[in-house]
This record gives C-alpha cells, structure tokens and sequence, in this order.
C-alpha cells in the first residue's frame, strides 16, 4: 500500500495497536518485517501508520505475536479495511487536521462521556455560543474562517442527534453554564437547548452545582470516546501543544475511573435539570 503523508489519528492508532501486539509477543521490529517480507523502514511506516496493511497481512501478524483474542483482530481488520469517507473529509486541508480527526472519532463511537468545567461540551452548543469562542480564542482570524469551525462544530452534532445517534452521557460544573460566553440572550438559549436534549432517552445531563464542598476536580475535563472493544477506547484532552489523544491501556482506565468519579458527586438527571432551568430563569 501506498505511503501517506499525513495519518490520521485513526491510521496511527492502529499502527500503534500493531506495535503493541508485538511487542506483547517480545518480537523486534526487524523480526515483524521479516514475517511480511519488507523491510525494517517499512515496518516502521506500517506501524506509524504511514503505511496500511492489508487484511491478509494484519492477520499473519496477529497470528505470528500468538494473539488469541479473535474479537481484537476482526476490530483491527475492519479498522486497516475501512475505506469509507465521512462528511469531515471536505474540511481536509482546510481545517486543521484536529477538527477531521476528532470528527472521525465521533463517526465510530459506540458511546461519548465528557466532563465540561468550564465551557458547555462541544456537542451541545449553539452557533452563536460556538462563534464566541472560536472569535475569542482565534481573534486573528478572519470571519470566514472562524465560521468554517462553527459549521464543522455543528455538523459534528449528528452523532447525538443524526438517525443512529449514540449514548451519551455528560457531567458539566455549574461554572460552564453560569459563564456568559455570547452574552445573556445567547446563554438563555443555550442552557433551552441542554435542557432539550437531556430529555432524550441517549443523553445523560448531570450537574456539579458550586454548593458541593469536596470536589477537586476542576481539571477532569476530557471526551471519553468508546471504542468498538474496551481496549479501542480513546480519550481526547485539551493540551499546550493542541489536542491530544490517549489510548494507552493504563491511562484508559484512569479516566475511566476518573469519570466515574465525576459522575458520582454530580446531582442527578432531574435535580441536574431543575438547576439548569432554574439557571436558565435567571438571566
């Protein structure tokens, strides 16, 4: 298969499973190569992702690291065999990379947890909300551009809300939805329209209200993404550099039990409610 120039996180994170797996089977890199008749360079491009594999190829690997878990190779399989292009592709090279990738993740989600301290989560917000904060953070950028990341932002929204929408469950601190971000109209509105959608049967809303007295977690936020096997999982964080996506087994289940932690000390769905509506009549 042919090189890539840029993989995308999808691609290289099941070059990084690949690595895994051999690595588990105590085998060198110049060892795996050996097994598909290429070389070591290639091996590190299949690896990185730079380079696909082939079913036929992926399943010799998997074969050769002694990996028994079927479940896990037939994920990895459909993930080196997929093809298909989303909605987000018409964003490549005109969004940065981020937006498609975090875009993709959405498409093949089998749940989403987010944890919000500060900013209503991303599915939830409206334009005029999402405007903001694109026009307030990237105050160089021209109109046009900080609409492309509006409609990219709201596009993204069909993963709750499309035909085959997925769980999702949110813990958001009182703070996020007390900061008026687009003034007090615009707030009203948005705090309406998370008061919609946690009507639906999919979406979970709980509440951290500023009245609970022992909660230190004011930098858990983070978007939980489920894969299509626990171990696929991914967790994306805000980071200096950008955005960041963790996959690594050991901090995989950190933010699980971080989230678990969250959602524990939130309110409930309808006493999470009443406080939003409450918030919402005083503005």
């Amino acid at each position: 298969m042919g090189r890539r120039q840029e993989p995308t996180a999808r691609q290289a994170r099941l070059g990084r499973e690949l690595r895994r797996l051999r690595e588990a089977a105590g085998l060198k890199a110049t060892e795996a190569a050996g097994l598909l008749g290429v070389n070591s360079v290639q091996m590190s491009h299949i690896e990185s992702g730079i380079s696909g594999v082939s079913e036929q190829r992926l399943r010799r690997l998997a074969a050769n690291y002694a990996c028994t878990d079927a479940e896990l190779v037939d994920a990895l399989v459909a993930m080196a065999t997929d093809r298909s292009r989303g909605w987000w592709e018409e964003y490549r090279g005109v969004l940065p990379a981020a937006y498609l990738d975090l875009a993709e993740l959405d498409h093949h989600a089998t749940f989403r947890h987010d944890v919000a301290i500060t900013h209503v989560p991303g599915l939830f917000q409206t334009e005029d909300y999402a405007r903001s904060l694109f026009g307030y953070m990237n105050p160089e950028f021209p109109e046009d551009e900080v609409a492309l990341r509006v409609e990219h932002r709201m596009k993204r929204r069909v993963v709750i809300e499309g035909a085959t929408p997925i769980p999702y469950e949110t813990v958001i601190h009182e703070a996020a939805l007390r900061i008026r971000v687009a003034g007090r109209a615009a707030t009203q509105v948005q705090l309406r329209r998370i008061l919609e959608l946690s009507e639906l049967e999919h979406i979970t809303v709980q509440v951290i209200p500023f009245t609970h007295e022992d909660f230190a977690g004011a930098g858990s936020t983070m978007v939980h993404s489920g894969g299509s096997l626990p171990q696929l999982d991914t967790v994306v964080r805000d980071a200096p550099h950008g955005t960041a996506f963790v996959d690594s087994e050991a901090q995989l289940e950190h933010f699980r039990t971080l989230f678990r932690r969250v959602r524990g000390e939130a309110l409930p769905p309808k006493q999470s409610r009443d406080l939003i509506n409450q918030l919402a009549k005083e503005l």
